[in-house]
């Protein structure tokens, strides 16, 4: 075996697809080693001989690395550029070396080689299973002192970095006509045939370069070219066609409703030196029509005695070492094995210069064709033999062999071990689509059976094995045409789940079905004899697939254990739920640009700027930065909103009333929806009118208010609270897709796409006219409660007679993009005739003074339609609405109810305090009866007195009479009023 020492000793010379010449130097632990570049950080420690990666959770058992994927279990470690720029629990089979890199081992203490924390190895008897459920309870006092400190301390993998992060994230949203989640035979040919339909297509593929299993699959030949090479030429066959995107280093993770999938791109992971302009990582959002799984499957490992000391690794992951990174894992290699797959890699070892010192085959009859091939290479194979046992304290050096069912046992030498019990389809991303499985009992494994989207699944992951059938397969779900042929060598047979012989329930060894978490086949029998019969109740005692790979190895080994010893078929035993992520996410993926100042953005109004100009001081409504009043030189904020009100009143205002939700909601059945969604009736109001509604949920009580307007039969414009826009969208979503679906109607969000300039007071018309085209909007023709769609300032727009002052008023709707040029010619024309702009302080006085309620200030939660005094708002004919029945309940229509009333000072000058409590009896002894609060509290202008608006318990009935609120330093004394303090006959809003 000749090597290649600058990058490692067990680098042989010729093998794999690396460049010599292109070198990376990195750090281990503080030690500097040579890898090459595209070296993950397992293949480059590994051609220095370093097998042992990382401790153990819960034991500190030493562990190597057992696979070359990302369900790696054992090899987590910590990666950095510097102080800031470091990450823990990275996977060493997934992280390319890169020239700087520091990488640090993790959950050990003082060092890798010598960890106290081993210690932990001789107290397992004390650490079973479901120990944490059964310990720390005694003496009480002890679990804050000591139980949960220690327990915190020794809690995780790795350690979180308390530097900010420097990098940055990207995020896109994508459509496509294809994803293709894979890049292996099978993807590579669905892609193939879905480019050639001319669809929009998206590959994806979690590696640096296509081909999957061919990075390690040295025997596969397709087209005649071997099969890595053939699918590097394929990905740039696709990459040069205009309708393909091809994703390499990207991982679909999450498959959600409605063919929406996320996916992670890591950019600048492998670079030594980024560009500043470029991510760190990239979230791909994509929604697409058809999805394509070619996730491949996933080889499992033997469950057998000791079977977790480092050098102890997947065959699929030595033969990938040595074909694409050209490393050999030792020198003397043994291979245990109960599936063909294996004897590839000792195939491929030998050639390669590698000692193999047995293939022991728990099988009687492996296939002929590797058998044949072992014998011809001169490979000694033991069939019908099991390692019962390994030995070597931080590298195995030997293995223990015994024939099944036998006695007599011998040892055999080895710095490495290869074990295969055969090959799990990856079906992860199906569960998460809410597909249904089937177990296919022949070859022990679960197969997508039921599909609920629009996506199929091709080669292994479908488990179909055989190439032929693998390419038909590929070919027909791409849905075009595509000419690819392909053969294997040989013919993959046999396969085991569960635990292998010298790990049975006699035995008292620990066999390791979850290895990072340290869960043991015999761990897995102790849940049953405890008394957990399904998988998900053995999954939490045991926390076996609990970690960061999900039980990607570990789950068919635990749900084969706990059939056997429960005595039930597989499929009885049930089956853990696959969750997104498919694999761990960072959180600056996640949250991108959502951190900083844009982690929660302050939104502002198309007339912010013009607004800041004129003075305006705001105040924050949600995300909304909404002009709060606007102060003229020498005026606090109380002499600016008495100035506001007055003025309104008796000229008018200009108000940015922007922020007001608004959705449209369009289609034959709109009226029918809304007809559910609201109180109040909607099929009876004409197109060119609007309506003031009320939503409930249901439970009857309030969720939002506002006012509809009807633009045609099939369309309204709905406008809500500005804080409950989004909520109210979500709800009216959720009710139309999984209440009403049968209607046809389609809901958008339009908040942000019209300007709103509410225009108030009696010369409201005069002040808006000059800009009104084609459009007569005298009282006669256009009424209190009319909307229509017009020209406004030679743009499109909608105009309402609505006012929420009880003044004459109108709103103007136009594109957010011309808003502030309307806003600046209305407030221009309106300060000529000695109008005001006014802010939402002012408005929420001059709403109070006509009794208006502000959902969620007024209300709470508890407060229905009749206890606001909107009863009037809930229609009486109507059989069915969204808190029909919650409106009906006892407790809702009692007598002494919590009521919205106007509540006077009997000293007018005295400002209630909002939130203050009332009572009956000022004198009563504590703890006091409370019978409502202040919601609304103003000094009004107008009126020239306090008014207030109050929660009280009977409020209707107390009309007339005297109440109080006990302040911190007095007591005030309050009549209670009906909520309309001014126009009582409205006769003001008709002007």
């Amino acid at each position: 075996m000749s090597s290649s020492s600058n990058s490692g000793e067990f680098r042989i010379k010729g093998a794999g697809r690396h460049t010599p010449a292109r070198t990376a130097r990195f750090t281990f632990d503080g030690k500097s080693y040579t890898a090459l570049e595209g070296d993950t950080v397992a293949s480059a420690l590994l051609a220095h001989g370093v097998h042992l990666l990382g401790r153990s959770f819960k034991y500190h058992r030493p562990r190597g690395i057992l696979t070359s994927g990302p369900e790696e279990p054992n090899a987590l470690l910590d990666v950095s550029r510097d102080a800031a720029r470091r990450q823990p629990n990275v996977r060493a089979t997934v992280q390319e070396v890169f020239d700087g890199a520091k990488i640090a081992s993790q959950n050990r203490w003082p060092s890798l080689k010598y960890d106290i924390g081993a210690f932990n190895d001789m107290l397992s008897p004390f650490f079973a299973a479901g120990f944490y459920y059964k310990t720390f309870m005694w003496p009480r006092e002890a679990w804050h002192k000591l139980y949960e400190p220690i327990i915190r301390r020794a809690a995780g993998l790795g350690e979180a970095p308390k530097e900010a992060d420097p990098d940055h994230y990207a995020s896109r949203y994508v459509h496509c006509d294809v994803l293709i989640a894979g890049a292996g035979v099978a993807g590579l040919t669905a892609a193939l045939s879905a480019a050639a339909t001319g669809s929009k297509v998206i590959l994806v593929d979690e590696q640096p370069e296509v081909g999957g299993a061919l990075h390690f699959d040295s025997s596969t030949v397709i087209d005649g070219q071997n099969g890595f090479d053939w699918a590097q030429a394929m990905a740039a066959k696709l990459k040069a066609m205009d309708n393909v995107t091809v994703l390499t280093r990207t991982t679909v993770f999450g498959y959600y409703n409605h063919g929406f999938l996320g996916l992670v791109e890591r950019v600048t992971d492998h670079v030594a030196l980024p560009g500043r302009d470029l991510p760190r990582e990239r979230l791909w959002q994509v929604r697409a029509k058809k999805v394509v799984l070619a996730t491949g499957s996933i080889e499992r490992h033997m469950v057998f005695a000791n079977n977790d000391r480092p050098g102890i690794m997947l065959a699929s992951a030595a033969r990938s070492f040595l074909n694409h990174h050209g490393v050999a894992v030792g020198r003397n290699v043994g291979v245990y094995t109960a599936h063909d797959s294996a004897y590839e890699a000792a195939f491929d070892m030998k050639r390669a210069g590698v000692s193999i010192a047995a293939i022991v085959d728990s099988r009687s009859h492996p296939g002929d064709g590797v058998l044949a091939e072992a014998r011809a290479l001169g490979i000694d194979v033991l069939t019908g033999h099991a390692v019962t046992d390994t030995s070597g304290r931080l590298r195995i050096n030997s293995i223990t062999v015994t024939r099944n069912g036998g006695a007599n046992a011998r040892k055999i030498k080895v710095d490495a071990l290869l074990i295969s019990a055969g090959w799990t389809p990856s079906v992860h991303l199906f569960s998460q689509s809410r597909g249904k499985l089937r177990f296919d009992e022949a070859n022990q494994r679960f197969l997508p059976d039921i599909y609920a989207q629009n996506c199929i699944s091709v080669g292994a992951c479908n488990g179909t094995d055989d190439l032929a059938d693998l390419i038909d397969e590929a070919i027909a779900a791409g849905g075009g045409a595509a000419v690819v042929s392909g053969e294997n060598r040989f013919e993959w047979t046999g396969g085991m789940i569960g635990a292998a012989e010298g790990a049975g329930p006699d035995d008292a060894v620990k066999a390791f079905v979850d290895f990072q978490h340290d869960v043991t086949a015999k761990d897995i029998r102790l849940a049953v004899r405890e008394g957990m019969h399904s998988i998900e109740h053995i999954k939490r005692f045991t926390t076996n697939g609990m970690a960061s790979d999900q039980g990607k190895l570990s789950n068919m080994h635990g749900l084969a254990i706990a059939s056997e010893i429960l005595d039930r078929p597989i499929p009885q035993v049930g089956l853990t739920t696959f969750r997104a992520p498919y694999t761990p996410v960072t959180y600056g993926t996640l949250i991108a640009h959502s951190r900083g100042d844009l982690f929660d953005p302050a939104r502002k109004t198309p007339m912010h700027a013009l607004e800041a100009a004129e003075g305006a001081e705001f105040e924050d409504v949600g995300n909304w930065k909404r002009a709060w009043y606007f102060p003229k030189r020498g005026e606090d904020m109380h002499a600016a909103v008495n100035r506001e009100c007055r003025t309104v009143r008796e000229v008018g205002g200009v108000f940015d009333a922007s922020t007001l939700g608004k959705i449209e909601v369009v289609g034959p059945d709109a009226a029918k929806f809304l007809n559910l969604l609201y109180t109040n009736a909607w099929d009876t109001l004409k197109p060119g009118k609007s309506r003031y509604g009320i939503m409930t949920r249901e439970d009857g009580f309030i969720y939002d208010d506002g006012v509809v307007g009807r633009l045609a039969e099939d369309r309204f414009h709905v406008t809500t609270t500005t804080g409950g826009a989004p909520r109210v969208l979500q709800h009216m979503e959720d009710y139309l897709q999984t209440e009403f679906p049968h209607l046809n109607v389609w809901l958008t969000s339009t908040t942000e796409q019209w300007a709103v300039i509410a225009v108030q007071g009696p010369k409201a018309r005069e002040i808006i006219a000059p800009f009104i085209e084609g459009l007569d909007i005298s009282n006669e023709a256009f009424p209190h409660m009319s909307v229509a769609e017009c020209t406004i300032m030679g743009v499109p727009g909608r105009l309402f007679r609505m006012s929420f002052t009880g003044e004459l008023g109108f709103e103007v709707n136009v594109p957010a993009d011309f808003g502030a040029a309307v806003w600046k010619a209305i407030w221009e024309r309106a300060q000529t005739m000695g109008a005001c702009l006014y802010g939402t302080e002012t408005m929420h006085v001059l709403r109070a003074e006509k009794g208006y309620i502000i959902v969620g200030q007024d209300t709470d939660g508890t407060v229905t339609p009749d206890d606001s005094g909107y009863g009037w708002a809930v229609s009486k004919k109507k059989t069915d609405f969204v808190g029909i029945r919650g409106l009906k309940r006892p407790d809702l229509v009692r007598e002494g109810r919590k009521q919205l009333v106007g509540l006077f000072t009997k000293d007018p000058k005295d400002v209630l305090e909002e939130g203050a409590q009332i009572v009956a009896d000022p004198n009563q002894a504590k703890p006091m009866t409370m019978l409502g609060h202040v919601t609304s509290s103003y000094w009004s202008e107008t009126l020239g007195r306090s008014i207030a608006i109050a929660l009280v318990a009977g409020g209707r009935a107390k009309m007339g009479s005297t109440l109080y609120v006990p302040m911190a330093d007095r007591t005030i004394s309050v009549e209670v009023t009906d909520m309309v303090f001014f126009d009582k006959e409205g006769g003001r809003i008709n002007g």
